[in-house]
C-alpha cells in the first residue's frame, strides 16, 4: 500500500464532500477506513490521520494565498 497515494487520495475526498469531511473532523480514523474499506492497525492509521490532516491544513494554506494574490 502506498501511503503517500492514499493520503492524497483520501485529502481529495475530504476536500469535496462536507459529509465526509465532518465525519473526519469528528473521528478520523473510522472516517479513514470507511473510506480505504480496510481495517488498518491503529498505527498505520494515525499516520494516515495525520497526513490527511497535513493535506488539508496546506490545501486551506494554498487557497487563502491564491485569494489574497487576487487582492494585489
Amino acid at each position: 500500500m502506498d501511503l503517500n497515494a492514499q493520503i492524497r487520495q483520501l485529502a481529495e475526498s475530504f476536500a469535496k464532500d462536507s459529509a465526509l469531511r465532518a465525519q473526519f473532523q469528528q473521528n478520523p480514523a473510522k472516517a479513514v477506513e470507511k473510506l480505504l474499506g480496510v481495517d488498518l492497525p491503529d498505527d498505520a492509521i494515525q499516520q494516515i490521520v495525520q497526513g490527511v490532516k497535513a493535506k488539508l491544513s496546506a490545501g486551506k494554506l494554498s487557497d487563502t494565498v491564491d485569494s489574497l494574490k487576487k487582492l494585489f
